[in-house]
């Protein structure tokens, strides 16, 4: 099984040099990686021709490595070379590759792997690169990226040229960031992890895999197993939502703090007006706030008093417009998490003076700079808390409807109401609310979303 470490060029660099430091030279570093790949290649070629496009680098290297293993085999295979190798040990693989060489021809091969740049890419592609990659753009073959695509920046997933729409991207060695951002991540296709030996257990940014959630102690009650208020305001469609995923993913008891009526609320919802009287008890679990809550005097007031609550507390919507650096004064923030989409980041990163380009970035820094866990979703959904990143495999693209967010807020504040680990609570709702996704079916609506949690929970048991 392969690491869940996702590594920065940074530190991808430092593992293959602990590597090598460690007595494994780059030229037997080159070989695992090529051969490792070799085997997908060879899989997915099943006998069919096969073109290599090999770089200047030691992606190109790798390729040369697939190209030699694919000959020893007695596959037709070409490798398409713009530039000779630049360093010592991608000029020692292309020298042992005694198939077919070219500068250049058509793509006529019905499979192309393209090893052209690696994880250190940082300017943008042109020239006969970018000429290659467009032609493979446009290419009816079967594609196959090593590493990352050679147009995607790897730290970031940012796009420096022509990008194919690859079948199958192989990672080398260990997870890139960019395989999990966006917008690079929409073009790589199935992702497959290669090992090639590194020693990964200390990397502290990694990929989560799917939880295992537990049945409540036999000795459970409703209080025991997590009472979660969640707290309305203007608008109250939002905040139902999330309280009826929140029934469904595993707390106790939910109570829906709100001034207005609900005839539409499911019978076996509490629904209770004074929001002190709420925050006052003392088996309160967790607290959810800004779905629905309006961004008005009497809204900052709601959010102030749940905030100084002392509970445990997910903010999202309207909370994260609202919340400002000076109302966690006093405020214990590891107690916190923030569920911002991409407009969120941006206001809470200008609320908290964080500046940064990337998605990632943004993310990192408003964790570092706030403390709280930080989870902004998305199609390419971001997790920093404690101890790191986390990334996560991309989930349906059914999940953008209106109040999908809603009920991924619910079901954070509930698994929070369960255990009351905010990081762990976030891994387990993004995957929950993923996998309600695949079982509501294509172009649900986001009450029919937040029904199929329920269904979602079973999964993981």
């Amino acid at each position: 099984m392969s690491s869940t470490a996702v590594l920065s060029v940074e530190t991808m660099r430092a593992a293959e040099q602990a590597a090598m430091n460690g007595g494994i030279s780059e030229w037997e570093l080159m070989q695992r990686a090529g051969k490792g790949a070799a085997r997908w290649v060879t899989r997915m070629a099943a006998g069919r021709p096969v073109t290599v496009l090999c770089g200047p680098g030691n992606n190109g290297g790798d390729g040369y490595v697939i190209a030699d293993c694919l000959h020893a085999k007695g596959y037709k295979v070409r490798v398409f070379a713009p530039v000779e190798p630049k360093s010592e040990t991608a000029r020692k693989a292309r020298a042992a590759f005694e198939g077919e060489i070219l500068e250049r021809a058509a793509l006529t091969d019905p499979v192309v792997v393209d090893c052209l740049f690696g994880y250190g890419l940082s300017r943008d592609v042109k020239g006969e690169f970018a000429t290659l990659l467009a032609e493979v753009v446009t290419s009816n073959c079967f594609k196959i990226a090593i590493d990352v695509p050679s147009s995607v920046q790897s730290d970031t997933g940012s796009v420096l040229g022509p990008l194919p729409r690859y079948d199958l991207t192989l990672a080398l060695g260990a997870w890139k960031q960019a395989h999990f951002l966006m917008p690079a991540m929409t073009s790589m296709g199935a992702l497959r992890c290669v090992p090639i030996g590194l020693a990964l257990d200390e990397a502290n940014d990694r990929m989560v895999l799917p939880p295992r959630l537990t049945a409540p102690a036999a000795d459970s009650h409703k209080y025991r197993r997590g009472l979660l208020g969640v707290v309305a305001g203007a608008m109250p469609g939002a905040p139902l939502l999330s309280a009826e995923a929140a029934m469904h993913a595993g707390a106790g008891y939910v109570k829906l703090v709100s001034e207005h009526s609900h005839p539409d609320a499911p019978a076996d919802l509490v629904i209770e007006q004074d929001l002190d009287t709420v925050l006052k008890d003392d088996r309160i679990s967790a607290v959810l706030i800004g779905p629905g809550l309006g961004r008005d005097d009497e809204a900052r007031d709601r959010l102030s008093s749940v905030l100084g609550s002392g509970q445990s507390c997910v903010l999202d919507a309207d909370a994260l417009h609202l919340l400002r650096p000076d109302m966690l004064n006093g405020i214990d923030v590891t107690k916190l998490c923030l569920t911002p989409h991409e407009g969120e980041l941006a206001a809470l990163c200008e609320s908290f003076d964080v500046t940064a380009h990337s998605k990632i970035d943004r993310t990192r820094l408003l964790r570092d700079v706030t403390g709280m866990t930080v989870l902004a979703k998305g199609p390419d959904t971001l997790l920093a808390g404690r101890g790191g990143m986390r990334f996560f495999p991309r989930g349906s693209s059914w999940l953008s409807v209106a109040g999908s967010g809603d009920v991924l807020a619910g079901i954070v504040a509930s698994r929070v109401a369960v255990h009351s680990d905010t990081m762990r609570a976030c891994e387990e709702a993004v995957w929950l609310h993923n996998e309600a996704a695949r079982r509501a079916s294509p172009a649900f609506s986001a009450s029919n979303l937040a029904r199929a949690v329920k269904h979602a929970m079973a999964a993981y048991l």
